[in-house]
């Protein structure tokens, strides 16, 4: 059935087809109303031509069983999958919103912060995914849908893993050309480390507004790719932080060995990237006047400066500089421990020992005597948060004062924030979920039938509300999926006849369908020789249950042969005498 043919039909008696959505190479996409659970849901139709195809329709099958065992807040969930003589189809859910392409192309590059939400997302999808065997192959933003709650879901996983495994398996490049790795560029298989790479240059674009490879042809791009010469997000956007560029660079690396070994591990990267910059954005928010952070990009911004300023010096230069950074230090060393005495009438002050205290304390008492900066310590959860882990200048050393201060640098604690989790029953999951998000929370969903609870609204939460758990750590919301949908056991039928077996079909609250009648020598005119459903199969009630009906032998009883009629023999004429 191609673009739109099943429109206003029914598929199975149960999905009632709406609206086409979507064409693709594979599949059609409809808008289709499920009738026995009331909802709305996407129904990917496979194109006739793939359905014809003994191979592909084999294929399409297993993708779809292992698809639909994915269950991830972040993966477009799979509800059914089912072939009929009408049509091979995915039922899946239905999503409102827009494409992460679409979001690019309206606002151009986003924020660091937008892009790690989404970028973090992704990664979780694929890392559960890959858990379970499943490569997606054809990671771009087309197939990434962003929700009104600003989270998002991975879409296409059976459907492109299909169409790519088919080109793998003539030795084509596949995926899109955009986003696609280096081996895939050159036709080998793909895993979970090509996935990975079209992760990297999606972030790349996110970051950027723009795409790191582009060209006049595919065959001009996919070179590109494998050469991986793009130029650093940080030349195109100088405020993305160099560490969230040092990680889109290494999921992106053109070399496979290079590159992050799994989307786990880049989804670690991400996530300690994501806790120190909230660390930095929080922990003084109440108190900024003397406070100097070192961001996390610090270290590497040092790094690039250096190597930077080293190819601009001749060995000769370098050497002389050396000499007078050598002089110089000295000079300020002997100034503040003897020289200054000579020029200065001021006491010596013996420093004060302030590690393990907490810093506002200390930045209260002794304001009069130390002028304090302060340095976020990240890598100190197990401390109490804002405690000093240690000092410069250290306790006890001799200092004179300048202009009646000494200077003090101060090393805190991150600690390992608290927050209450807030009381979100009354909300949506969705309103619930971003709630804890902005509270800094990582957050995770499952669904539960529920009788009680209307559907899509939050059942519980763990930890409850009004419990207290550390920032950054994750927040479990369980919400109702809508009332529960029973099962019943399939019992055995055959043997039966008609009115017992439509007796036990209304018994076990499943329905009667037409039932079909055919001859059989084997049982008695009237009784079941055949059901739809096998015994012990778990269905939901109100099922269809199909039966066919022995209408008896259709050979006609033998009708014994008449014995042959014997022909009469005449008595012989008498021989006249003569006389």
């Amino acid at each position: 059935m191609e673009n739109g043919k099943l429109l206003n039909m029914m598929l199975d008696d149960r999905y009632q087809m709406l609206e086409v959505i979507g064409i693709g190479g594979m599949a059609v996409i409809y808008k289709a109303l499920d009738t026995r659970l009331n909802r709305y849901v996407a129904v990917k139709v496979l194109r006739d031509e793939v359905a014809q195809d003994p191979e592909l329709h084999a294929d399409f099958t297993n993708e779809s069983q292992a698809i639909a065992k994915l269950s991830h807040p972040n993966i477009v969930a799979v509800y059914d999958v089912s072939s009929s003589p009408m049509a091979d189809y995915i039922v899946m859910e239905l999503i409102e919103g827009i494409t992460l392409k679409q979001y690019i192309q309206r606002r151009g590059a986003l924020s660091w912060k937008e892009s790690l939400h989404f970028s973090a997302q992704i990664a979780r999808a694929l890392s559960h995914a890959h858990s379970k065997g499943i490569i997606h192959r054809d990671i771009k933003p087309q197939n990434v849908m962003i929700l009104k709650d600003a989270n998002i879901k991975v879409a296409d996983f059976g459907i492109a893993s299909l169409e790519n495994r088919k080109r793998e398996a003539e030795g084509q490049a596949v995926g899109s050309v955009h986003y696609i790795a280096p081996e895939q560029a050159k036709g080998y298989p793909a895993d979970a480390r090509s996935d990975v790479y079209s992760l990297g240059v999606v972030m790349y674009e996110m970051l950027t507004g723009v795409l790191p490879y582009d060209g006049d042809t595919p065959q001009e791009v996919a070179i590109k790719h494998i050469a991986g010469e793009c130029p650093p997000p940080k030349e195109l956007k100088p405020d993305i932080p160099e560490e969230l560029e040092r990680i889109t660079l290494k999921a992106m690396s053109a070399d496979i060995d290079k590159r992050y070994n799994s989307a786990v591990d880049l989804m670690r990267d991400l996530e300690a990237f994501r806790q120190k910059m909230l660390a930095i954005e929080t922990i003084f928010q109440d108190d900024t006047s003397n406070f100097r952070a070192i961001t996390p990009n610090d270290v590497e911004e040092e790094k690039y400066k250096r190597r930077r300023e080293r190819s601009r010096r001749v060995s000769i230069l370098s050497g002389v500089c050396g000499v007078l950074l050598v002089i110089i230090a000295l000079f300020i060393f002997l100034w503040n421990f003897w020289i200054a005495d000579l020029f200065k009438d001021a006491e010596r002050v013996i420093v004060d020992d302030f590690v393990g205290q907490d810093y506002k304390v200390v930045q209260s008492e002794y304001a009069d005597r130390y002028k304090f900066t302060v340095t976020v310590d990240n890598n100190s959860l197990e401390v109490p948060e804002g405690q000093i882990i240690r000092q410069a200048p250290e306790a006890g050393k001799s200092l004179v004062a300048d202009n009646g201060k000494i200077n003090m640098e101060l090393f805190i604690s991150v600690g390992g924030m608290t927050q209450q989790i807030p009381d979100v029953s009354t909300m949506k999951y969705q309103e619930a979920k971003l709630t804890l998000s902005q509270m800094g929370f990582e957050v995770e969903v499952v669904p539960e039938a529920s009788n009680e609870v209307t559907a899509e609204y939050v059942i519980r939460t763990n930890p409850a509300a009004g419990e207290s758990l550390a920032t950054g750590s994750t927040v479990y919301i369980t919400y109702s999926s809508g009332p529960e949908v029973k099962t019943v056991s399939m019992k055995n039928l055959i043997g039966m006849t008609e009115a017992q077996a439509r007796s036990a079909i209304s018994s076990m609250k499943l329905s009667y369908g037409p039932p079909s009648y055919v001859f059989n020598e084997e049982w008695d005119e009237g009784l079941v020789v055949w059901q739809n459903i096998s015994v012990g199969d778990n269905v939901e009630e109100g099922t269809k249950v199909y039966l066919q009906i022995s209408k008896g032998s259709n050979e006609p009883e033998e009708t014994p042969s008449p014995e042959p009629t014997q022909t009469p023999v005449p008595d012989p004429t008498p021989t006249p005498q003569e006389g």
